[in-house]
């Protein structure tokens, strides 16, 4: 973690690197917003750019949109083109690339949309996609089509407009408890906009839990402001899901956000994004899975990147996710392990390999060393019936376990 001035707060390389950059400045999130980096001369300012990140930011020109925010881009190595955080946030001639099987949108928003900005997937929730914005457009984004292609978008009118249609669908089914505020970014909106958002659904009776999807506490910590945090605290049950995806991107400005949003009643979760050449080794998922525990942010999921166009450079095999999922389970807290997620039109689906098989004696356990045992089905029925034969005493023999003799399964 960056060594940071104890009076600020602030990462002194930041400091060192722009002098002309007041505290006062460096703490305004308006500020980071009103000076985001949208050009090669502004990216110069912070970055070496390669050649290669130079001719991609020019042939997307056009295609995708390009926002970084001061704060992000102090974070990435100035001459490291494979710097984990850089490369989520600046274009790759990768984006341009044609692969097979992307698509625009393979998790079904479209699908299930049912106004301009409700998709209705599951049962008892939904999500609202309030909004295009975000203060740094991600390379990897699943919305990519929605929120970084210039020419493609889910809203069929101004997306600031008013939103009664969508409240109004939401208070017409009532099996609607938990509402998911997503987009682009809700927290681009100024509170008082995002309150209008936020009272809306409160006054909804069926609503139980109002959910934000934001990567601001990563990508601009600084807008998580008391301010904020009392206004949503006022709509209470909220809760954020963030979205850090590298070791690096845990700083003390982001562990204060984090903090002031707990100390206001709101929890804190995280979704990663397997991504090739950025986390996809076991040892930086580790670390990163017990920095979030640190700060108390409780690692939700990890999701496989999905083969979104425009995305499609970043995807690992799904093997690889296995292998970094068998070396978080069991060798750190178990609730600092994710599920491992494949978003698809059926939903998210999770993929990542049991540790259990049926056999005739029972069920065959391995544990996180590749240990096996067999545990006899008298002692844990597997189906109903047989749970009822063993309550009733007809027919079972004496419970017990049976451990095979023990061996690394090679996984």
């Amino acid at each position: 973690m960056p060594h940071t001035n104890a009076e600020t707060g602030r990462i002194p390389a930041a400091r060192t690197a722009r002098p002309d950059i007041t505290d006062e400045q460096w703490n305004d999130w308006r500020w980071h917003m009103r000076k985001r980096i949208t050009t090669v001369e502004k990216a110069r300012e912070w970055l070496h750019l390669t050649p290669d990140e130079e001719k991609a930011v020019a042939e997307s020109a056009g295609k995708y949109r390009w926002s970084v925010t001061p704060y992000y881009a102090s974070l990435m190595d100035p001459d490291d083109p494979a710097c984990p955080v850089r490369q989520q946030a600046v274009p790759a001639l990768g984006e341009l690339m044609e692969f097979s099987g992307a698509e625009v949108d393979p998790v079904g928003d479209m699908f299930y949309r049912k106004t301009n900005r409700v998709v209705h997937k599951y049962p008892d929730r939904v999500i609202m996609l309030v909004t295009e914005a975000c203060p740094v457009y991600c390379r990897h984004c699943t919305r990519k089509f929605h929120t970084t292609d210039v020419d493609g978008t889910y809203f069929e009118k101004n997306e600031g407009e008013d939103f009664t249609e969508d409240l109004r669908y939401i208070a017409e089914h009532p099996e609607i408890r938990d509402v998911l505020l997503t987009g682009g970014d809700p927290l681009s909106y100024r509170d008082g906009k995002l309150e209008e958002i936020v009272s809306g659904l409160r006054a909804i009776p069926s609503v139980q839990i109002i959910r934000i999807g934001s990567r601001f506490p990563v990508l601009l910590p600084q807008r998580i402001t008391t301010e904020l945090c009392e206004m949503l605290s006022r709509y209470h049950p909220v809760w954020l899901n963030t979205h850090f995806n590298h070791p690096k991107e845990i700083t003390p400005e982001a562990a204060r956000a984090v903090d002031r949003l707990l100390r206001h009643g709101i929890p804190v979760g995280n979704q990663t994004v397997l991504l090739r050449g950025i986390n996809d080794e076991l040892a930086t998922m580790r670390t990163l899975m017990t920095e979030l525990l640190r700060i108390r942010v409780r690692p939700y999921y990890l999701y496989h990147c999905d083969n979104v166009t425009g995305v499609s450079h970043f995807m690992t095999s799904i093997e690889k996710g296995w292998e970094i999922m068998e070396g978080l389970q069991g060798h750190i807290t178990g609730f600092g392990v994710p599920q491992y997620v494949l978003t698809t039109r059926l939903g998210k689906i999770p993929v990542a390999q049991p540790y259990f098989r049926q056999t005739p004696e029972g069920l065959l356990l391995r544990n996180y060393r590749g240990q096996e045992m067999v545990v006899d089905a008298a002692a844990y029925p597997i189906s109903e019936a047989a749970m009822r034969r063993t309550a009733a005493g007809a027919d079972a023999p004496t419970a017990g376990t049976r451990t095979s003799e023990t061996k690394d399964s090679g996984r």
